[in-house]
């Protein structure tokens, strides 16, 4: 793969990063349809591609948000505890079910175009409350982020783009939802892509991650999420669910486009 490519990897995946990293997503999500439509990846490693651009960007931000102490968090062990088994069951039935991506599009554009649309609405309105979080009893959490694993394990995105917004909406502030959303999202991406590696042994096709341009985005990442997570404590709450929600809807109305393509 050209160096070319490789640069145009860094600059993708440090502009994402920089963007997503204070709201606790990952940017992968951003980076699938430009590894797809611009820098030509075969499906499926795609998907391996995009997780391991999750494990070289990860660290950027969760070094910072460690540097604050807001990584030991009940959350983030309750977030990791659903997704790294799904991150697992995802990438076998990517591998030997192959399902479809308009299928998956359509119903990730119906769930995030609404609820970040809502989530800007409700923020614009200021009659958000910080009570219902509690609602969410701990198994919930854990089983709706095993789902989500699951999810991020077939298609290769980060978790933290559906479990935010979700999490937020409830009621959780941005600041304890995007550490957390970004350690498990690192943590099932690692598990995710040497599932991957290994399933590449016994299969046949695409399916080990293009690994110079997963390095490349990963490393632009890097910097990218240090840079991000460093801005998140100066910028208000408000304008964080703002953006959350900007991201949510954003990435739905993406997504629908492209499936309707």
């Amino acid at each position: 793969m050209a160096w070319s490519t490789g640069l145009a990897g860094l600059a993708v995946g440090l502009l994402i990063a920089v963007v997503t990293a204070p709201v606790g997503v990952s940017g992968a999500v951003f980076l699938l349809p430009v590894q797809l439509s611009v820098l030509g990846v075969p499906s499926p490693a795609v998907t391996p591609t995009n997780l391991l651009f999750n494990v070289v960007a990860g660290p950027g931000a969760l070094l910072r948000y460690r540097r604050e102490g807001l990584l030991n968090s009940p959350l983030a062990r309750r977030l990791v505890a659903g997704t790294l088994p799904g991150v697992v069951i995802g990438a076998v039935v990517r591998v030997f079910a192959v399902p479809g991506a308009t299928v998956f599009r359509l119903l990730v554009a119906v769930l995030l175009m609404p609820l970040g649309l809502w989530l800007m609405t409700r923020t614009v309105r200021a009659s958000r409350r910080r009570g219902p979080a509690a609602d969410l009893s701990p198994r919930t959490i854990t089983g709706l982020a095993l789902v989500v694993g699951i999810v991020g394990g077939i298609y290769g995105i980060g978790g933290g783009s559906i479990l935010g917004p979700l999490l937020v909406g409830r009621g959780m502030p941005v600041s304890q939802v995007a550490p957390a959303a970004l350690a498990s999202t690192f943590v099932t991406s690692l598990a995710g892509a040497a599932a991957f590696a290994l399933l590449s042994l016994a299969g046949s096709g695409d399916i080990a991650p293009y690994w110079y341009l997963g390095l490349a985005c990963g490393l632009g990442g890097l910097i990218g999420g240090y840079l991000g997570a460093h801005l998140q404590p100066r910028m208000p709450e408000t304008v964080l669910r703002l953006l959350l929600g900007a991201l949510a809807a954003a990435l739905g109305i993406l997504y629908a486009v492209q499936a309707l393509r």
